[in-house]
């Protein structure tokens, strides 16, 4: 007879398979959705989005995450390299009132853009 330890939340496991409480499960045997995919950061958002039905408004820390995506396309409709930086600098003050947490919403760690590099883009692209 071997002495095997038995941690509290193993014994509660077993205990729980004994008494047949996972028989029957909606998942078992299934894989875990996504399981086998490429990782994805905002697999949290993405998941929060669909469980609770979010169909428009997005808290304001997804929505400057957002603006930071789509910024070479915002950027792209300016018309000169003044209103380009204007823009960049808008976004890093946003950018730092959420680092404050100043913003609603889950938390997005975010870094500043470098507004010469924003320049560079948006010349190379017009």
């Amino acid at each position: 007879m071997t002495n095997r330890w038995e941690s509290a939340v193993d014994r509660q496991i077993r205990e729980a398979q004994e008494r047949g409480e996972w028989d029957g499960l909606s998942g078992l045997g299934k894989p875990l959705p996504g399981a086998g995919g490429e990782y994805d950061e905002d697999w949290w958002v993405r998941d929060w989005v669909r469980r609770e039905e979010v169909t428009g408004v997005l808290p304001a820390t997804l929505t400057l995450r957002r603006e930071l995506e789509d910024l070479p396309a915002t950027v792209d409709r300016l018309r000169t390299e003044a209103q380009v930086r204007a823009a960049v600098a808008a976004l890093n003050e946003r950018i730092a009132r959420n680092r404050r947490g100043h913003l609603g919403g889950p938390p997005v760690l975010l870094r500043d853009l470098d507004a010469d590099a924003v320049v560079a883009g948006w010349r190379e692209r017009r």
